[in-house]
């Protein structure tokens, strides 16, 4: 299967992203369990958070917090599956 790329990332409330990926699929992810420790705790800070942006294959803050491309599109869910407030 061809690894998915994120093409839009927007934050959203509760440590959420909603990432379109370049197929056109529009996917939740969370990002609440990575927000622990020194390095991802920075996350906690929503005005942080939210200047999170698509860096190469992934997503990334300023810091240089990133995610991995795989874990973005596979541990996501589908925006159908799920009511999010926008």
């Amino acid at each position: 299967m061809k690894r998915q790329r994120a093409t839009k990332v927007k934050p959203l409330k509760n440590y959420k992203l909603l990432l379109t990926f370049e197929n056109g699929e529009k996917r939740i992810y969370d990002v609440k369990p990575l927000i622990k420790g020194e390095w991802f705790g920075e996350l906690t800070d929503q005005d942080y958070f939210n200047t999170v942006h698509i860096a190469g294959l992934s997503v990334e803050w300023s810091g240089g917090q990133d995610i991995c491309p795989d874990d973005l599109y596979f541990n996501s869910k589908s925006i159908d599956k799920e009511v999010v407030e926008i």
